[in-house]
């Protein structure tokens, strides 16, 4: 461990003190550095006061006095992480052109690790790592972390990291290729390391199988697009002859057979790949992949986990659900699809559940998923619209990428589950001037997404408020569509009675009657009830809960249908 970044310095300026003697940590000298020259700029007199701190972080960080200076500025804006050179520059008060001549400087900087840099589009910023920061509150040297002689997982943590700075711009694709042959070369312990250099490929190929293996391990991805690779080799040329090449298939990797097309349907998917069996079973046979696989449940909310929750639906409704739960069932859902794949039919079931909010859409997914053993893969698609045009459409492809992964190394196919698909099953949107670049996008999602109920080969739900203003495009994709509309009264006091059975069966008729209310609005009452009994030491009066009945009408038109749950 670094020794403590410790000195006496004899300051003129502390506290207007002229002569003072005190004990500072290191932060503590980059913390007057950066005061001194926001005060007296990058001035003779600057560095004449500043030299003392200069002096303590040059010899602990081991850098140049400039660098000292430039890294405590960027200390000082440790929690932006897109610092700019005008950033700066207006911190020390000295012109860019200033700055800019430090720009070796920087680079240093950047090589050591004490701060990263993003060369995005034509503009570039940098930001201080965590690492950078902790080790400093430590008062310690910052080190960046080798990764040698260490295990499999961690070495493809490792690789995630890496992976995820290039991603972000802030590893060239040089830098990476050189970073990852150093991970390789610096854990030749592992069998992986040594299978992979065995295989002699060159660097460009042998990054490209390192991108898939991590994809597959780390993101259970076993569906790689060609636009996925476009993400890591920025260079054009050599992105488009990787791509014709895996288009024709003389790549490399595909001769051989380290990956192989994608199997759609019986079709190869030219766009799609994926690593081979026999990479699978022996390049990473230190890792247990099927193991691996049947663990992987952080997209899923497991049907065993869903509680059983007694749902009540009108009488038209419960027959189309009963019917829907009857075909999901794990037999009935395998003979339909093997009789619509013999009459060349799409054999996925893209289903519609709408209605107004509270009346059951979501609950009675999780109760469809429970009684038939499916596992649920849950979207909120409101939360995919990005701000970054083309980002939304790379998270919808990822989303059904996961889904087909979920599907192949799964029993019985989960469920995925859209939930308030209002966002992307609405009319699409005439391009106007003002917001031509969001229309674009939004209309471009919904584009992917049609394109994806088409190839689906699984079950997909999708709810929604809107029971009016959908695109006819995807009204024509869904194979069921159940609307769920108003209950009638009988169904209002069984909800009453259900959530509330302290209530006498003239109490809850009488709730019945007065309340339109949908069985969300219910399962509030009833929830403010129960906070009440437990303030107050007593069950509420029939009085306070037709206060509580009031209360649940504030802004709320209890005139259009509602609904119900549980």
């Amino acid at each position: 461990m670094a020794r403590k970044a410790t000195a006496y310095i004899f300051d003129p300026d502390n506290d207007g003190k002229s002569g003072t003697a005190y004990k500072l940590s290191l932060l503590g000298h980059i913390e007057r550095i950066v005061e001194l020259s926001e005060k007296k700029g990058l001035t003779d007199d600057f560095f004449e006061r500043a030299s003392a701190h200069i002096t303590v972080v040059t010899e602990k960080l081991a850098v140049t006095p400039i660098q000292a200076l430039l890294l405590s500025h960027f200390l000082n804006r440790c929690d932006d992480q897109a610092i700019t050179i005008d950033d700066i520059s207006e911190s020390i008060k000295c012109s860019k052109i200033r700055i800019i001549q430090y720009m070796n400087e920087l680079d240093e900087l950047e090589k050591r690790k004490f701060i990263y840099c993003c060369r995005e589009f034509k503009s570039i910023s940098y930001r201080v790592p965590l690492y950078v920061i902790s080790a400093l509150r430590k008062d310690e040297k910052p080190e960046p972390e080798h990764y040698e002689n260490i295990s499999i997982n961690e070495f493809f943590t490792a690789i995630e990291s890496l992976f995820e700075q290039c991603s972000e711009n802030e590893l060239t694709f040089e830098a990476l290729r050189s970073e990852l042959d150093c991970l390789v070369k610096n854990n030749m312990h592992l069998l992986f390391c040594q299978k992979l250099k065995n295989f002699n490929l060159s660097a460009n190929d042998e990054l490209l199988l390192l991108y898939f293996c991590h994809l597959f391990i780390n993101n259970d991805d076993d569906t790689i697009d060609c636009h996925d690779i476009g993400n890591i080799f920025e260079h054009k040329t050599l992105f488009r002859q990787i791509k014709r090449d895996f288009g024709n298939g003389t790549h490399e990797l595909i001769l051989q057979d380290f990956i192989e097309n994608v199997n759609n349907d019986g079709f190869g998917d030219r766009e799609s790949f994926k690593l081979t069996d026999k990479t699978k079973n022996d390049l990473l046979a230190e890792l247990d992949i099927t193991q691996q696989h049947k663990s992987n449940k952080k997209d899923l909310l497991l049907s065993k986990t869903i509680p059983v929750k007694k749902m009540f639906y009108n009488e038209k409704e419960a027959e189309k659900i009963k019917h829907l739960t009857d075909l999901l069932q794990k037999n009935s859902f395998a003979a339909v699809q093997e009789r619509l794949l013999e009459n060349g039919l799409r054999t996925g079931f893209v289903c519609l559940f709408s209605g107004p909010p509270g009346t059951g859409k979501t609950e009675t997914v999780l109760q469809i998923a429970r009684e038939t053993g499916r596992d649920i893969m849950q979207v909120d698609i409101a939360s995919v619209k990005s701000m970054w045009f083309g980002e939304s459409e790379k998270q919808i492809k990822d989303i059904f990428d996961r889904y087909r992964n979920c599907v192949a190394n799964a029993e019985i196919a989960p469920i995925l589950l859209f939930n308030e698909a209002d966002a992307i099953i609405s009319r699409r949107k005439e391009l106007s001037e003002g917001n031509r670049a969001v229309d674009q996008t939004e209309n471009a999602m919904q584009n992917i997404i049609l394109e994806e109920f088409e190839k689906l080969n699984g079950i997909l739900i999708a709810t929604s408020n809107l029971t009016k203003n959908m695109d006819k495009a995807f009204e024509r994709r869904f194979l069921y569509k159940i609307e769920f509309g108003k209950p009638d009264k009988t169904i209002r006091q069984s909800l009453w009675q259900a959530m509330l059975p302290v209530l006498s069966e003239s109490e809850a008729a009488q709730l019945a009657s007065r309340y339109n209310f949908s069985g969300g609005q219910i399962e509030n009452i009833s929830r403010k009830r129960i906070v009440d009994s437990v303030i107050s030491g007593m069950d509420p009066s029939f009085d306070r809960l037709l206060s509580f009945c009031q209360d649940e009408l504030i802004g709320t038109d209890t005139r259009s249908p509602m609904g119900f749950k549980h």
